[in-house]
């Protein structure tokens, strides 16, 4: 039986920004498998891609919604880019959604890179749908499910900042979710929990992401 140790170790090294990906025409070629994070502003993305990789400052975190506006891509330092170098995965932290101040020509753009890369992308192994636990599945975030389902992309529901939610109350949330997704065809039937604050539930995100690489 595999350990969090094991785990970490996959995690391990030091991650790196390589990429910042404002249309399709500049995605770097398709190479290691992709993991990639998806969720409303502010759900927490930046924070848990930090915890997973354990370092504070890989992707940018901030308190203002909207920052991230690309396809950022991270993969562990030293791949140069080859086939014959190719690292475990890469991890790709997706621009958030449900910013209501943004333009909407701003909006316009990203809503169509995310959704080109969706259902273009051959490396493109799951998309985690990160859900403040705080608030549960809102409307946007049931509109994305549903572009999830329609480009069949496989994709997992993180709950983020279990730790703001008491005990009780985080496990009617994962009932309700669990059978939320329970008909949808594209998502992976467990929905797990997860604070970056506490460190809580990052190994088991990582098994979950060693199994959608394999």
């Amino acid at each position: 039986m595999k350990t969090a140790e094991h785990y970490s170790k996959l995690f391990s090294g030091n991650w790196v920004f390589v990429r910042g990906v404002p249309s399709m025409e500049f995605l770097p070629p398709e190479g290691p498998p992709e993991i990639a994070f998806e969720g409303r502003s502010n759900v927490g993305k930046s924070s848990l891609i930090n915890a997973l990789v354990g370092q504070s400052r890989l992707a940018r975190t901030s308190n203002t919604p909207g920052r991230t506006q690309e396809l950022n891509f991270f993969v562990p330092k030293g791949y140069n880019g080859t086939a014959d170098h190719l690292p475990p995965m890469a991890l790709v932290d997706m621009p958030g959604y449900g910013f209501a101040e943004a333009p909407k020509a701003q909006v316009d753009a990203w809503t169509r890179l995310v959704f080109d890369y969706l259902r273009g992308r051959a490396t493109l192994k799951r998309i985690y749908l990160l859900i403040d636990a705080r608030h549960g599945i809102r409307k946007n975030d049931a509109d994305m499910l549903d572009l999830l389902d329609r480009v069949a992309v496989s994709y997992q529901i993180v709950l983020t900042k279990t730790d703001k939610i008491k005990k009780t109350g985080l496990e009617t949330l994962l009932a309700v979710t669990n059978r939320f997704i329970a008909r949808r065809v594209a998502a992976y039937p467990k929905v797990l929990a997860t604070s970056s604050e506490k460190k809580e539930g990052i190994d088991i995100l990582r098994a979950a992401i060693e199994q959608a690489i394999r």
